[in-house]
């Protein structure tokens, strides 16, 4: 099944180039003065039990600005001699480790293949800070993510020895530098969508496959294990979040993890799911009928979502506010339930933040940003009004309606007890059309009966 799922992803984009890396740090110290110091930590691995570790993924910051993806690293930048210097501090050449652990760049790997001016074994990282440290006035660290550096520097700003003293020397104040960051990973890059529609193609295929995969009687963790090992089997780093696969009032509930239930004849499955490539995020989520056919009122519910979906897509558009999506499904959701009878109150009524009736229903916002996170950097209301979509913006489109029948809060209308759907995808903002980066995973009526348990 895999190989002729393979068939349909093309062939893998180039990585990401050096230059594209130095200029993305070029971009950042422009914003930067000459005493500025950034310091840049991979955060730490995290030991699962005695001595085996959670699989490893470093800070999406430091994938960004230099593309190492190791453990025990530093990324540094400082101003010397009238330039901006990149150090990377790496582990150091280790053959004993090497044997146990795999083979490692070391500081000559890193020089020689990775887009940086120098190159330090983690060992002398305390040596090296401390000397940057001393030459610095300002130092832009994200705190919290590495204990030693953080004090390293606050014994820096904190220090009274006679060369402050006398020359003042040492830093004087610390800033965060994510949102400075954040503003550059905001708007992607050709390569960067180049990563993304790979990684959506592989998710998008992955889903197909799950589709293919369904019966009554399979279980949640069996279709979790058929899209999840396709992500290894095409090629990617696997899941850009635990996925979520939920049959029956499972697909009511927003963030269900158990993925154990027996998905039983006459439910729709909700599975959200994406894989991570080179560190960049897929986010797909679709519904289908366990036995390959919609009865009427799940068709009556998926359909009224799709209309939502396709309607806030087409909000996503340069100069409209990142909301705009957002509001067009609500609007669409809105109208759908009153025309079902769900919902009796006005449009207006319905929509109303505090007495509406929709909330019920769908509460939850329809799409966030997605790239290197897969709930990606960039803040929504920089000046305390909705950002205006710019070409390079990559969001999700995700509305749903959850008819959870075990919920005491609502009434749940009997046709449509324990239905949720929710779908979503990947949406690129460009000068013309919205490009949909998910688009080769199917989400029409018809084409979701027609794959489902039917083999490749």
């Amino acid at each position: 099944m895999y190989d002729a799922a393979l068939e349909l992803i093309g062939s893998e984009p180039q990585p990401i180039s050096n230059d594209e890396y130095r200029r993305r740090v070029d971009r950042l110290t422009s914003q930067m003065r000459p005493g500025d110091l950034l310091i840049v930590p991979a955060s730490n691995t995290a030991v699962h039990s005695n001595d085996v570790h959670y699989p490893y993924r470093t800070q999406s910051d430091m994938l960004y600005l230099a593309g190492w993806d190791e453990p025990e690293a530093v990324f540094t930048v400082h101003h010397q001699e009238g330039k901006w210097i990149s150090t990377l501090f790496v582990q150091p050449k280790d053959t004993l480790k090497e044997i146990w652990e795999g083979r490692r760049p070391g500081t000559e790997g890193a020089l020689a293949d990775w887009p940086i001016d120098a190159a330090h074994s983690s060992h002398e990282l305390e040596d090296h800070l401390q000397a940057m440290l001393s030459d610095a006035s300002r130092v832009l660290l994200r705190t919290g993510i590495r204990s030693e550096i953080d004090q390293l520097v606050v014994n820096a700003l904190e220090r009274r020895d006679r060369a402050r003293q006398h020359f003042g020397s040492g830093p004087i104040t610390i800033e965060d530098p994510s949102a400075r960051i954040a503003e550059l990973r905001l708007r992607k890059s050709a390569a960067e969508i180049a990563q993304m529609r790979f990684a959506s193609d592989v998710s998008s295929i992955a889903h197909v496959a799950a589709m293919r995969n369904t019966k009554p009687g399979r279980m949640e963790y069996q279709l979790q294990a058929t899209i999840e090992g396709f992500f290894s089997y095409a090629g990617t780093s696997g899941w850009a979040y635990p996925s979520i696969v939920g049959c029956g009032d499972n697909a009511t509930v927003l963030h269900y993890h158990q993925n154990n239930d027996v998905c039983q004849d006459g439910e729709v499955i909700l599975i959200d799911a994406g894989a991570e490539y080179r560190g960049y995020a897929a986010d797909i989520t679709r519904s289908w009928p366990i036995n390959g056919i919609f009865t009427d009122a799940q068709k009556e519910i998926y359909q009224l979502v799709l209309d939502a979906q396709l309607a806030a897509i087409d909000k996503c558009r340069v100069g409209l506010p990142y909301n705009a999506p957002h509001d067009e499904a609500r609007l669409v959701l809105a109208q759908g339930l009153i025309d079902l009878g769900v919902i009796n109150q006005t449009l207006e009524e319905a929509l109303d933040m505090e007495t509406g009736e929709l909330k019920k229903w769908y509460m939850h916002n329809t799409g966030h940003w997605i790239g290197l996170d897969v709930h990606d950097v960039g803040v929504y209301k920089p000046n305390g009004e909705p950002r205006l979509l710019e070409e390079g913006m990559v969001m999700t489109v995700e509305p749903g309606l959850y008819f959870g029948a075990w919920r005491p809060d609502v009434d749940c209308p009997e046709r449509y007890a324990d239905l949720g759907v929710r779908i979503e995808d990947d949406v690129l903002v460009t000068s013309g059309n919205p490009d949909v980066l998910t688009s080769a995973c199917p989400k029409t009526i018809e084409d979701i009966e027609s794959i489902t348990g039917q083999s490749f």
